[in-house]
C-alpha cells in the first residue's frame, strides 16, 4: 500500500509464521494508525515500542502484540548497548579491572565497584585486613549512590508519565549528592574509586559539614516528591494496580529488590549475607504487600531515607577514625600507593611522585611494576552479592593464579529484572506498558555489560 510520505499508515504484510496476518505501522498518530487498521478488518497487531531510552536508562526494544489497546504478547529486545566489558577484563590487571566494571550499570557505579573488590580481596585472601576506615567509606558512597540511583528512577518515571516538575526536582536533588561524589573522587560517574585492598585515597576535609548540608537539602527534596507523587490523585489513580507482579512471580524469575520487596518479600542482602560491615549499621528494610507500580515508588522513596540514615552513621564513624589507614597494608596489593585530586583530576600526589623519582630508586621500580603488571591472585574463584538499587548485584570472579581475571562475570539485577516484562504487561494496555517498565528502572548498560 503506497501512501502520502508523512501520512501515518498501517500496511497489511504478507503472513507470518504461524500463518496470521501482520502489519506494519509507521509514522504519525496512533488514533489515525488505529482507524486505518480497523478499516482492514484487522485489530491484532505486532508494534515495536522503541529502541527507546526514557525510562529504561539505556536503549531497550519492546515488541508488543496488540489486540486494540490491550497487550496480548510483550517481549523485550536487549543487546544495543553492549560494551563487552566482562571479556575486556580479562585483558586488564585485577586493579584496572574497576575501571571497567564501574561503567555498567552508570547509574550505581560503587555498587559495582565494591562487589568486583569485595571478590578480589576474598581470592586474595586479605578480606579481614582491609581497613574498618575504608570499609565505612565504601558504604557511605554506596548509600548516597543508592538515593541518587533511586532518584533518576523516580524523575524518569514520573517524566514519561507527563510530571516534568518530579523529573526536574528529582535531578536538582541528585545534582546535590553528586557534588559530594566529585569532592572524594574528583568525578560525578565513573569513579573506580573502590580498589582491591581498600579505597583509591581518604576522603577530604570538610566532608562532614558539606554532608550536612546536602542531607538537609535531599531532604526538602524528597518531602516535595512525595507531595507532588503520593498524594497527587492522578499519579495514584495511574500507578496503582498497575503492572502487578506476584510474589510467587517474582520469586520463579530471580527478580530481587525494591520489586520483590514490593511484593511482600523483605530480601535484602545488607541483611541476608552482609558485607563491609552491614550488621554493625542501624536501617530497616521497608517492605509492601501490593505488588504494584505504586507500592515501588512508596518504597523507593521509603529506601532513600534509610539510606540517609545509613549515611549519617558512617559520617560519625568517619570522624572518629580520622587518619586511619585506608589501604591494606601489603605494598605488594596497594595500587597506586599515594592519590590526590588536583586542577586535572585524580592522580598520584606530587609528594609520592616526588619520592619515586627523585629519592627512591626502588620505589620507583616498585611503582613500576606494580601499575603495568599487576598483583598474582591465587587460582579459585568466588561469586560476592551486594545490595544494589535494583536488587541483588553478583561478581562472580576466576582466577587462574595470573595478573588478570580469567573470567569476570556479573549476575546484574536489571538483566533478571527485565524477565518480568511480559508478566507485568500482558493483558494490560499499551499505556500501561510505560509505567510497568519504569517501575522496573531497568538501566541497559548493566543489562548488556
Amino acid at each position: 500500500m503506497m501512501q502520502a510520505q508523512g501520512r501515518p499508515h498501517a500496511t497489511k504484510a504478507p503472513l507470518d509464521d504461524s500463518g496470521l496476518p501482520t502489519f506494519e505501522a509507521s509514522g504519525g498518530d496512533w488514533d489515525q494508525i488505529a482507524a486505518e487498521i480497523a478499516e482492514l478488518g484487522e485489530e491484532r497487531i505486532v508494534v515495536n515500542m522503541g529502541p527507546q531510552h526514557p525510562s529504561t536508562h539505556g536503549v531497550l526494544r519492546l515488541m508488543l502484540e496488540i489486540d486494540g489497546e490491550t497487550v496480548t504478547e510483550a517481549r523485550c529486545g536487549i543487546g544495543y548497548l553492549h560494551t563487552g566489558i566482562e571479556k575486556n577484563m580479562e585483558f586488564r590487571t585485577w586493579t584496572q579491572g574497576v575501571t571497567f566494571c564501574t561503567r555498567m550499570d552508570y547509574l550505581a557505579p560503587f555498587f559495582q565497584e565494591t562487589a568486583y573488590c569485595l571478590a578480589v580481596e576474598r581470592l586474595l585472601g586479605v578480606a579481614d585486613d582491609v581497613p574498618e576506615r575504608a570499609q565505612v567509606i565504601r558504604v557511605f558512597l554506596m548509600e548516597l549512590n543508592r538515593v541518587a540511583s533511586h532518584l533518576v528512577c523516580l524523575g524518569t518515571g514520573g517524566n514519561e508519565m507527563g510530571a516534568t516538575t518530579v523529573m526536574t526536582i528529582s535531578f536538582t536533588a541528585r545534582e546535590e549528592i553528586l557534588r559530594i561524589f566529585e569532592m572524594i573522587t574528583g568525578l560525578r560517574m565513573n569513579h573506580a574509586f573502590v580498589r582491591p585492598g581498600g579505597v583509591a585515597q581518604d576522603v577530604p576535609a570538610g566532608l562532614s559539614q558539606e554532608f550536612a548540608r546536602v542531607e538537609v537539602e535531599v531532604r526538602k527534596y524528597l518531602k516535595q516528591l512525595s507531595d507532588l507523587m503520593l498524594a497527587n490523585p492522578i499519579f495514584t489513580s495511574r500507578l496503582k494496580g498497575t503492572g502487578h507482579l506476584s510474589l510467587a512471580g517474582a520469586m520463579a524469575l530471580g527478580v530481587t529488590g525494591p520489586v520483590l520487596r514490593s511484593a511482600g518479600l523483605p530480601y535484602d542482602v545488607r541483611k541476608a549475607n552482609p558485607y563491609c560491615g552491614y550488621e554493625t549499621y542501624d536501617f530497616d528494610v521497608p517492605t509492601s504487600t501490593d505488588a504494584d507500580a505504586y507500592a515501588r515508588v512508596v518504597l523507593r522513596l521509603e529506601e532513600c531515607y534509610q539510606s540517609l540514615k545509613i549515611a549519617a552513621q558512617c559520617i560519625e564513624r568517619l570522624e572518629k577514625s580520622t587518619g586511619d589507614p585506608v589501604m591494606i597494608a601489603d605494598k605488594k596489593i596497594a595500587w597506586p600507593a599515594q592519590l590526590a585530586i588536583g586542577t586535572d583530576g585524580m592522580g598520584n600526589s606530587l609528594d609520592h611522585i616526588k619520592e619515586i623519582m627523585g629519592e627512591s630508586m626502588e620505589a620507583l621500580i616498585h611503582h613500576f611494576k606494580l601499575v603495568t603488571e599487576g598483583f598474582r591472585v591465587p587460582t579459585g574463584q568466588v561469586f560476592q552479592t551486594v545490595e544494589h538499587p535494583r536488587g541483588e548485584l553478583g561478581a562472580h570472579i576466576v582466577s587462574d593464579g595470573g595478573t588478570r581475571p580469567y573470567r569476570a562475570h556479573f549476575r546484574d539485577p536489571s538483566f533478571n529484572n527485565l524477565q518480568a516484562v511480559a508478566l507485568m504487561c500482558e493483558g494490560g494496555q499499551v499505556a500501561d506498558v510505560v509505567v510497568a517498565v519504569a517501575s522496573l528502572d531497568p538501566v541497559l548498560g548493566g543489562v548488556d555489560r
